[in-house]
């Protein structure tokens, strides 16, 4: 069955056109930002206009627009397809690819936050979480290493902090969504912010359906 991955969670806009554990086709760019001019056009280069099955999408943590605009992506195309689209965690993502170019027995994802904090989260191997994932002070995650590579594209945070710390730079790529295990792709295709969105309501209230 081909799966049309859409990863557009970081700075990086990230497609791909699997069938099993078989990358078909994939675009990866490293935008920082406009992710919704770039997104339709590398998905239509894909084979067969990226036409695929199923739909999967990264849900997040990261940026809230990115987020959105992915979901957006994949919940429309889904609707036009008559296909199902369901979702995955951008750090576990980037522990799996971590870990098939490593020996590691546990890695820590640490990505981009915002606001000077970062998203942190262990995983063991099996891609089980050693720990909830939490928004947090670059020296907090450092402590919350306990010994642990650190890998994704929040690590510069930490090395400002620990120079010689051994550190993987990484960003998530929609061609590794192969290896996370099915019940890591079943999230419902809604954001995972991480953190309370910069939106406020008059008061300072949280819009609706954007909280953390």
């Amino acid at each position: 069955m081909r799966t049309l991955v859409i990863d557009t969670a970081t700075a990086a806009c990230s497609v791909a056109l699997l069938d099993g554990d078989r990358v078909v086709a994939h675009g990866h760019d490293v935008v920082g930002r406009g992710h919704a001019e770039r997104l339709v056009p590398m998905i239509a280069a894909l084979p067969d206009g990226g036409r695929a099955a199923r739909i999967l999408v990264d849900c997040g943590p990261g940026s809230f627009t990115g987020i959105r605009v992915g979901i957006a992506a994949a919940r429309g195309l889904a609707l036009g397809w008559g296909v199902t689209a369901t979702g995955y965690q951008s750090l576990a993502l980037v522990a799996a690819a971590g870990f098939s170019a490593r020996d590691d027995a546990a890695l820590t994802v640490v990505l981009e936050g915002g606001h000077g904090e970062v998203f942190v989260q262990a995983f063991a191997r099996d891609l089980t979480a050693l720990s909830p994932f939490a928004s947090m002070k670059p020296d907090a995650a450092l402590a919350a290493l306990e010994g642990r590579v650190a890998i994704g594209n929040g690590v510069r945070w930490l090395t400002a902090l620990a120079p010689d710390l051994p550190v993987v730079e990484a960003l998530p790529d929609a061609s590794e969504a192969w290896r996370l295990p099915a019940d890591l792709t079943a999230l419902p295709p809604r954001p995972v912010y991480g953190r309370a969105p910069d939106a406020k309501l008059p008061g300072g209230i949280t819009p609706p359906g954007l909280a953390a």
